[in-house]
C-alpha cells in the first residue's frame, strides 16, 4: 500500500509540473511581449506627439523587414544545411572503429532531441542575424535612395555616391553571406562528423561522396564571395586611411602600382579555385582543389602583402615625394571640398603694431565698442546667484552666445533659460507628485548684454526677473521642454480645475505660489486607464496607475531634452553639441545645428569629431549617443532645427538644400525636413555659425591650408590650434563669437573667431573668422595668414606677458588677497590696426559662496599690457604709447612718438604736474606698505577722476604714480616676509 501511495504521489507531482511549466513560460511570454508592446506603442505616441510618426513607421517597418529576411535566410540555410548532411548520412558500415562506436551512443541520445535541437540551433542563429541586420537599416534605406554627388573620385570615375551609399551597403551583404557561408561549413562539418559523413580514423575514407560534395560546394561558394570582397577591396583602397599625415585618405603609388593590381589578379585566382571547388563536387579531387586553395594563400600572401611592401620600400620610399605628388594632391582638393573649405579666402596679414590714429580708431569703433566682455564659461554662477530666484531653477554650466535687435541696434548677448532643477528641491520635499506633477517646468529667459556690466561688475541685463521684464516681448515664458527637464512629467487638467503646476513664487497670491496648468499639445494622454498602465509599466512606477493626481485630462511629457528629440526624429544626423535658447515670435524656442556626415567621401582624410570638437567648454565623447560616427570625411551644416520650450513642437529645416545627403534622407522621409523658405524671420535673425562644424574645419584648415603637395609633404608650414591659457590643463582653446570688421569687410560682422599657432611654438600662425550672421556674406571663411618668419605672440605668449608683467602681476596678487579668487576669462584675439589686439575680462569672486564679478579688464597690444577697471580705461593706456618694445637707451635718442588718440573723441588734455617723487623706504615695513596702500588708492581714484574727464594726459600720470605705489607695496611685502631690505 506504501509503495502504491508513493506511486500516485509521483505521478501526481509530475502531473502538476506538467502544468505548472506550460503556465510559467506562457505567463513569462506574456509579460515579455507586454513589455515590448509598450516600449513600441509609448514610441508611437511619443513620434505622435511632435508629428512625426512617418519616421517611427519608416523606421519600424523597415527594421523589421530586415530581420525577417536575414532571420529567416539564416535560420532556413542552417536547417537546409543540417538536413542535407543528415539526409544523405551513410545508412550502415560493417566495419566499425572505437571512434564510430563511441559515435554511435552520442547519435543514440541525440535521436530523440534531433528536431529540436535543429530548431533552436536555427532559431538562435537567425535571431543573432535578423538583430544584426536590422540594426543595418540606416544602410539600406541610403542605399535604395541614394542621390548623386556630381562629383567623381579622380581614380575609378565613380560618383561620390557610389562610396557613402552603394559600398556600406555592398560590404553589409558580403558580411552577412560571409557569416552564412563559415556557419554552413562549420554546421556541415559537425553534423557530417556525428552521423559519419566524416572520419578522423576511416577504414576506408575519411569522407563519403555527399559530404565531399557538400563540403565542396560550400566552399566553392565562400571562395566566390571571396572573389567579390576582392574586387571591392579595389574601390575600398579609395577610402582607406593612413600613412603621410593622421587621417590621410586615398590611394597612394604603392595602392596604385601594387594593390591595385594584386587585388584585380586575386579576383580572378579566387574565382578560379572556387571553380575548382565546383568541379571536385563532381571528380572529388582534392588534390588537385587543395593545390588551387593553396596557390591562392600563397599569391595573397605575395601579392597581397609582400609585393606592396616592395614597391613601398625600393620605389616609394627613396623618392617619396616625387611619387606620392599627385596622390597628395587628389587629397588636398578632396578633403577642402568634403569638409567646405575649398573657398576659403586666405590672405597674407602684417601682424605689426603701431600706435593707432585718430582715423583708424574711427573705422574700428565697430569692432572695438563690441568686444565681448561676459564670458559666457564664467558667468553662469553670476546668473545663479542673481537670477536664479529658487533652487529649484538652475542654469547650464556654460551659458550661449546671441544677438538681438534692440532699438533698431544689434547687441550680442549672453543668454539662458531658467530651467526646472528637480535636484534642488529640499530632501523633506521630495515626494512622487511635487517630482512629477508640481515641478513640471522652468520659468523665464534671462539675457545680459555682452559687451558691458554693472558698475558693481554684475551683467547687465535686458531680460530678467520673474515674471518676466525688460525689452523682449514673450509671450510664454514656461520651459516644458529643456536640457534638465525631468524624466517624466503629468501635467493637465479639465478646464476650471485648481493650478498645482508651480510656476514661480509670488507673494501677491493667496498660498505665495503661482501655479499655472499645462494647455498645449506636447506629451500624449494619460487619462484612461489603458494609458496609465503602458506609462507605468514604461517607467516602473505604479503611481501612474494609482495617483489620484492623474484625470481625464492629464498628458504626460518624457523624451524632452533638446538634442535626444532632434536625434530620435533624424538619427542620420550628427547634432553639434550646443542647442542654445531664443526668443522667436514671442516664445522660447531651442536652435539645434544638424550635419550630414559620412566616412566614406573618396580621398578625404578623416577627423575624430570627438577630438576637433573639444576644448576648454564643451567635451564630445566618441561614444556620444548623438554622434552616429566618431571618424567622419565629410561634412555639411544641412539642417537648422528648432524645438519650441512649451509644447515640443520640432521643425526641421534645410539649410544646405543641395546637399546630396539631405536629399537622400528626405526620400526616405518625405515631409520631414520643411524647405528653407519657411523658417521664420526672427528666427534667421538668430541663426548663427555652428560651432562644431567650425571646430572640425579649423583642423582640417591647420594642415590643408598647404595646397601645395610639396610643402604639404613636408609639413613645415602646419599649423596647430593653440591651448587654452587661462586653463591649468592643456585642452583646445574653442572659438568665440564676435563682432568684428576683418579687413576688406564694409561693417562689422556677427562672426566666429580662432586662432591658429604653428607647430611646437606659441607664436601667432593665422587668424581665422567665418561670417556667421545670415545673409549673402553667411559661411565666409577668411584666414589672415602672418609672416612665418616674425615671432607675433599667440595667445599663451601673450597670457605670458600678462602675468609676468610687473604692474598687473602685483594687482592681481593683491587682489587674490583677503579672501578672493581671481577668474580670467576668456582671451579675446582681434586683428586691428594691422596687428593684434588682445583683451581678457577678470572676475573677481569671493572664496565663500561668492560669484564671479567683472572687476577689471586686461588688454594687449603689441608690447603694452594693461589692466584696468574698464575696457576703455585699459584700450586708452595700450593704444597711448609706442606698442613696439623700446630699443637700448643711446645717447641720443630722437623725439619720442606721439601719444595715439584715445578709442573716443576727447578734448585736448590739460597740462598736467609731473609724478610725484616715490618716497625713500623707512627702516618700518609695515608703515611703508600702509603708505604705499594709501598712495594706490589716491592715484587710483585721481585716475578715474581725469578718465571721467577726458584728461589722458593727467591719466596717464596718475597711472604711473599708480605703477610707483604698487611697486612699492611689493617692496613693503617681501621685506614683511624676510625676503627683502630696504635700499
Amino acid at each position: 500500500m506504501a509503495g502504491a501511495s508513493m506511486g500516485t504521489g509521483k505521478t501526481s507531482r509530475s502531473k502538476r509540473l506538467r502544468v505548472l511549466i506550460p503556465t510559467i513560460v506562457i505567463l513569462g511570454l506574456l509579460v515579455i511581449g507586454w513589455l515590448i508592446f509598450t516600449a513600441f506603442y509609448t514610441d508611437w505616441l511619443w513620434f505622435g506627439s511632435v508629428d512625426q510618426t512617418v519616421v517611427f513607421t519608416t523606421t519600424l517597418r523597415t527594421r523589421v523587414a530586415l530581420f525577417a529576411i536575414f532571420g529567416v535566410a539564416m535560420a532556413f540555410s542552417m536547417w537546409l544545411v543540417m538536413w542535407l548532411a543528415y539526409r544523405f548520412r551513410p545508412t550502415f558500415d560493417l566495419v566499425s572503429t572505437p571512434e564510430q562506436a563511441s559515435l554511435d551512443r552520442y547519435r543514440m541520445a541525440l535521436t530523440p532531441y534531433r528536431r529540436i535541437i535543429a530548431i533552436v540551433i536555427c532559431a538562435v542563429l537567425g535571431l543573432f542575424a535578423g538583430m544584426s541586420a536590422q540594426g543595418e537599416w540606416t544602410t539600406v534605406l541610403a542605399w535604395r535612395n541614394a542621390t548623386d554627388f556630381g562629383v567623381s573620385d579622380p581614380q575609378f570615375g565613380l560618383d561620390m555616391s557610389f562610396y557613402v551609399f552603394t559600398y556600406p551597403f555592398v560590404r553589409f551583404i558580403l558580411g552577412f553571406l560571409f557569416a552564412l557561408v563559415i556557419l554552413a561549413i562549420i554546421t556541415s562539418v559537425v553534423v557530417n562528423y556525428i552521423y559519419g559523413g566524416l572520419r578522423l580514423q576511416p577504414a576506408r575514407r575519411r569522407a563519403s561522396r555527399a559530404a565531399q560534395a557538400q563540403l565542396s560546394a560550400l566552399i566553392a561558394i565562400f571562395l566566390l564571395l571571396k572573389a567579390v570582397a576582392y574586387w571591392y577591396d579595389r574601390f575600398g583602397l579609395a577610402i582607406k586611411s593612413d600613412g603621410l599625415v593622421p587621417g590621410f585618405t586615398g590611394l597612394k603609388y604603392a595602392d596604385v602600382n601594387a594593390n591595385l593590381p594584386a587585388l584585380t589578379i586575386l579576383t580572378f585566382v579566387a574565382a578560379l579555385v572556387g571553380v575548382l571547388f565546383i568541379a571536385n563536387i563532381f571528380l572529388r579531387r582534392w588534390a588537385v582543389a587543395g593545390i588551387g586553395f593553396g596557390l591562392l594563400v600563397l599569391t595573397a600572401i605575395l601579392l597581397g602583402a609582400a609585393f606592396p611592401a616592395f614597391v613601398q620600400q625600393f620605389q616609394v620610399n627613396p623618392s617619396a615625394l616625387i611619387r606620392e605628388q599627385p596622390y597628395i594632391d587628389r587629397n588636398i582638393q578632396s578633403t577642402r571640398h568634403a569638409y567646405g573649405v575649398d573657398s576659403v579666402e586666405i590672405g597674407d596679414y602684417p601682424g605689426t603694431v603701431t600706435p593707432p590714429s585718430a582715423e583708424v580708431l574711427d573705422a574700428s569703433k565697430g569692432t572695438l565698442n563690441n568686444i565681448r566682455l561676459l564670458d559666457p564659461a564664467v558667468v553662469a554662477p553670476t546668473f545663479q546667484q542673481l537670477q536664479q530666484v529658487r533652487a529649484y531653477y538652475a542654469f547650464t554650466q556654460t551659458l550661449d552666445i546671441d544677438r538681438y535687435t534692440l532699438d533698431g541696434v544689434q547687441r550680442g548677448a549672453v543668454v539662458a533659460v531658467r530651467d526646472i532643477n528637480i535636484a534642488g528641491v529640499p530632501d523633506n520635499q521630495r515626494n512622487w507628485a511635487n517630482d512629477h506633477a508640481v515641478y513640471t517646468h522652468g520659468y523665464g529667459f534671462v539675457t545680459a548684454y555682452d559687451n558691458t556690466a554693472e558698475s558693481s561688475g554684475q551683467p547687465d541685463f535686458f531680460e530678467s526677473d520673474i515674471p518676466e521684464t525688460g525689452a523682449l516681448a514673450i509671450d510664454q515664458p514656461r520651459i516644458y521642454f529643456g536640457e534638465s527637464s525631468p524624466t517624466f512629467s503629468v501635467v493637465g487638467a479639465p478646464p476650471g480645475s485648481e493650478p498645482r503646476e508651480l510656476d514661480y513664487p509670488d507673494d501677491q497670491t493667496p498660498g505665495g505660489q503661482k501655479l499655472n496648468t499645462y494647455d498645449g499639445t506636447g506629451g500624449a494622454s494619460v487619462g484612461s486607464f489603458f494609458q496609465r498602465m503602458v506609462f507605468a509599466t514604461k517607467f516602473q512606477d505604479s503611481n501612474i496607475l494609482l495617483s489620484d493626481l492623474i484625470n481625464s485630462d492629464s498628458r504626460i511629457l518624457w523624451d524632452r531634452e533638446p538634442l535626444a528629440m532632434v536625434e530620435k526624429v533624424a538619427p542620420w544626423l550628427t547634432l553639434d553639441q550646443d542647442p542654445y535658447p531664443a526668443v522667436i515670435n514671442g516664445r522660447v524656442v531651442w536652435i539645434v545645428d544638424g550635419y550630414t556626415t559620412t566616412e566614406n567621401y573618396s580621398y578625404s582624410s578623416r577627423v575624430s569629431l570627438s577630438d576637433a570638437t573639444s576644448d576648454s567648454i564643451s567635451l564630445r565623447t566618441a561614444s556620444s549617443p548623438l554622434a552616429p560616427q566618431d571618424q567622419i570625411n565629410y561634412v555639411r551644416n544641412s539642417v537648422k532645427a528648432t524645438v519650441d520650450a512649451y509644447d515640443g513642437t520640432i521643425h526641421l529645416y534645410a539649410w544646405d538644400e543641395n546637399d546630396p545627403i539631405l536629399q537622400t534622407w528626405s526620400k526616405v522621409f518625405p515631409g520631414l525636413v520643411e524647405s528653407r523658405a519657411n523658417m521664420p524671420a526672427q528666427l534667421l535673425e538668430h541663426v548663427r555659425y555652428p560651432e562644431d562644424l567650425f571646430k572640425m574645419q579649423r583642423i582640417v584648415l591647420s594642415r590643408y591650408h598647404v595646397t601645395d603637395p610639396t610643402t604639404f609633404y613636408n609639413g613645415t608650414d602646419f599649423w596647430i590650434v593653440p591651448f587654452d591659457p587661462t586653463q591649468s590643463v592643456q585642452v583646445f582653446q574653442p572659438p568665440y563669437y564676435l563682432t568684428l570688421q576683418m579687413p576688406g569687410q564694409a561693417a562689422p560682422t556677427f562672426s566666429l573667431t580662432t586662432t591658429f599657432a604653428p607647430q611646437r611654438r606659441q607664436t601667432l600662425a593665422a587668424f581665422m573668422a567665418v561670417d556667421s550672421a545670415p545673409g549673402p556674406g553667411y559661411g565666409k571663411i577668411r584666414v589672415l595668414q602672418l609672416p612665418s618668419n616674425t615671432t607675433i605672440p599667440g595667445p599663451e605668449q601673450v597670457q605670458n606677458n600678462f602675468e609676468s608683467d610687473p604692474i598687473v602681476s602685483s594687482q592681481l596678487s593683491l587682489l587674490r588677497k583677503g579672501g578672493s579668487e581671481v577668474n580670467l576669462g576668456n582671451l579675446l584675439s582681434l586683428p586691428f590696426n594691422g596687428g593684434l589686439l588682445y583683451v581678457e575680462p577678470v572676475y573677481i569672486q569671493a572664496t565663500q559662496g561668492g560669484y564671479p564679478l567683472l572687476r577689471k579688464v586686461l588688454a594687449g597690444y603689441g608690447s603694452n599690457v594693461a589692466m584696468e577697471d574698464t575696457l576703455a580705461a585699459a584700450l586708452t593706456k595700450v593704444f597711448s604709447s609706442n606698442p613696439n618694445p623700446s630699443p637700448d637707451p643711446s645717447p641720443d635718442p630722437g623725439p619720442s612718438p606721439s601719444p595715439s588718440p584715445s578709442p573716443s573723441p576727447s578734448p585736448s588734455p590739460s597740462p598736467s604736474p609731473n609724478p610725484s617723487p616715490s618716497p625713500s623706504p623707512t627702516t618700518d615695513p609695515y608703515a611703508d606698505l600702509a603708505a604705499a596702500i594709501s598712495d594706490a588708492q589716491t592715484a587710483y581714484e585721481t585716475g578715474q577722476t581725469a578718465l571721467a574727464n577726458s584728461d589722458f594726459a593727467a591719466y596717464g600720470v596718475a597711472q604711473k604714480e599708480l605703477e610707483d605705489a604698487l611697486t612699492r607695496a611689493a617692496d613693503a611685502e617681501k621685506r614683511i616676509n624676510g625676503s627683502g631690505t630696504p635700499a
